[in-house]
Formats: structure tokens, sequence, C-alpha cells
């Protein structure tokens, strides 16, 4: 089963300035139901001030890789709120976005802050680093594409039924409850299992895929009013969405009637 459903956004910049591109492709076929997407973060200048990067919480794990210090690389994701990262004003990084769940790796590589350290785990990111140096981007896709490939071989990398089905049914899922009933569990069944796929209970999974899913539906499908969602969506991203929509240029369905700014 496809986790296409989900569609995760993309984060927050500081600047929206020709000097820095921000660029994505699709996975060939064969990894579609474990990667969301390839991605490239560069700057084509010297910046005049440092980018701030304001990562939001996907449930999602990437692979990075620092194209500038080759040695750069790492294993990242965020939990149930949002960073900013401070990329300076210079800076070429490359990504693979895993879909929810689909990490199987070792979980203590996994950051959640600015990484700026040679990489010295198992995974060959430091020998893929070198690889993708100097080509273009539809190359390094590649690249990247075998790395994950790899990875898959390794038992790093594999689909999941019960995150595959969560995300293909993002609609029907408003509780928690609704998700155990979706995938066939008792809730302490559930509870279990998201936690060893994905390192998430049900509940804070649940609060990121809301998150997610207010940047293209009507925070009404979601949640209780607009009083909750102001105050989750506060919580998670530390913004209002109004200020959210304010400080990155984001559009929300509602936009156009009141919501708390």
């Amino acid at each position: 089963m496809k986790s296409s459903q989900y569609a995760p956004v993309v984060d927050g910049f500081s600047q929206r300035v020709a000097e820095v591109s921000y660029v994505e492709r699709p996975p060939p076929q064969d990894l579609a139901d474990v990667v969301h997407v390839f991605w490239e973060l560069r700057t084509g200048a010297l910046l005049p001030v440092d980018f701030l990067y304001h990562a939001v919480p996907d449930a999602c794990v990437n692979l990075l890789f620092n194209q500038i210090d080759l040695e750069v690389a790492g294993v990242t994701a965020l939990h149930t709120e949002a960073t900013t990262l401070n990329l300076g004003t210079s800076f070429h990084y490359v990504g693979v976005q895993f879909f929810p769940g689909v990490w199987q790796g070792d979980r203590t590589e996994i950051q959640d802050r600015y990484v700026g350290d040679a990489y010295h785990g198992a995974l060959p990111l430091v020998q893929t680093n070198r690889q993708l140096a100097g080509l273009t981007f539809d190359a390094m896709a590649q690249i990247l594409a075998d790395l994950v490939r790899w990875c898959v071989k390794q038992g790093q990398v594999r689909g999941h039924p019960l995150t595959a089905a969560i995300l293909s049914r993002l609609d029907a899922i408003r509780t928690v409850a609704d998700m155990a009933a979706l995938a066939g569990l008792s809730t302490r069944q559930l509870q279990r299992t998201l936690r060893q796929i994905t390192g998430f209970s049900p509940h804070d999974l649940l609060k990121v895929l809301r998150l997610q899913q207010s940047f293209r539906r009507h925070y009404l499908d979601l949640y209780a009013d607009q009083s909750h969602f102001t105050t989750a969506f506060r919580h998670a991203t530390g913004y209002t969405p109004g200020q959210y929509r304010k400080a990155f240029g984001v559009r929300f369905p509602q936009d156009g009637m009141e919501v708390d700014d």
C-alpha cells in the first residue's frame, strides 16, 4: 500500500531570495512506497545575512548531506516541535526524505538539531556525499536512489503496512481510536507497534499528522475549534497560524476567514 496521500509541507524559510534555491525530485517507482522526495537546498551566492531554516515536524526521517564539507552527513528527524536552524550565509545540502515509519536504522543516530559534525556511523553516508560532489541534482538523485536501495537490502529501510494504511487514510482519522480501528488493532497494540516502528506514540503521531494536514485542510476538519487549532499550532511551531503566515508567506485553507493572529 502506497503512502501517496501524505505530502509533508516545505519548511519555513527566513528569506525568499533568488540566491537560495530549493528543489525536489520524486523517487523512482520502485522506491515510491518508502521515499517521499529527494531534495536540494543551496545558495547560489553569498548571502548578506544568515539564513534561518524553520523545520516543522512531519514524522519523516531524512538522510542529510553537506556538499560544502563532504565529511558532514547525518540522519535527522524532529519529534513534535519545530526548530530553527541557522545555516549561515553559504550552504549546499542534499537529502532523502523518507515516509514516516520506514526508517528502521539505528535510532540513536537520529539528530533533531543542526548537523555540523563529521559522520562516523556505520552507514555509507560520507562515501555517498563524495560521490555526489560536483554533480547536477538529477545525477545526484540516481546516486541517492542507489543508497536507498542499499538501505533496503540491509534492512535499514522498509515499508510497513500499519503506517502505510494510516498515511493513505488520513481523511478518515480524527482520533487515536480511529487510527486503531483502521489498523484493526487495540489501542494498546497500536501503541506498542507504532513505538517500535516510528518512535512515536499514537497521540504524538496524530499531533504531527494533524499539523501537517492543517496546511492543506480547514482547521475545523481537524480540530475541535479555532482555539484548539491555534494552541496546537503554536505549541508545535512556535507561531500562531497568523504569525506563521506573515513570517513565511504560507497560505492556509481558511485564509480570508477569521483566524487568530
